[in-house]
């Protein structure tokens, strides 16, 4: 029997978006954790050290815009991790998607559509996520140790 690839995507669930608005009753200063995927992940777009390096500037630069204060972050060779304050105005998905817009056309990448926001509730959850970006690359087997991953930020770990 052959299957139509055409229909198989019909008949899959269509991803959800989700809103990324911060409710009124969030305190300023929430911390949230945000994937960014690439748009073709097994190309592993992202893995050239300049374009890695470019990531984290502009990660950082966004931060001395004003847009966000940056906890911590990880760039992988597919995807990107980071947790951040966002400052209150543009809201998180015009923030999102002018950083997107701003690393796809000076860096010619290409990302999946939209992202995907967690907003850290507690101090708990931010440790956890915080070790779960710095042990990323570890878990993906491209470092034996978090500190040898050169395409980390963390403003709690001393290199």
């Amino acid at each position: 029997m052959n299957a139509d690839p055409s229909c198989a995507a019909s008949i899959l669930p269509q991803r959800k978006q989700l809103p990324h608005e911060i409710p009124w009753w969030v305190t300023q200063g929430a911390r949230h954790f945000i994937t960014v995927n690439a748009l073709q992940r097994e190309a592993a777009p992202f893995a050239a050290p300049a374009i890695a390096e470019a990531l984290m500037r502009g990660l950082l630069a966004y931060e001395a815009l004003g847009k966000w204060h940056l906890w911590v972050g990880v760039v992988m060779p597919d995807h990107l991790h980071f947790i951040a304050t966002f400052a209150r105005g543009t809201g998180i998905p015009d923030d999102m998607r002018a950083w997107k817009s701003y690393q796809a056309k000076t860096l010619k990448l290409e990302f999946q559509a939209g992202f995907f926001e967690h907003r850290l509730r507690n101090d708990e959850e931010y440790v956890d996520k915080a070790a779960y970006i710095r042990l990323n690359p570890v878990r993906r087997g491209l470092v034996a140790a978090a500190e040898e991953w050169p395409y980390l930020i963390d403003r709690f770990f001393v290199r």
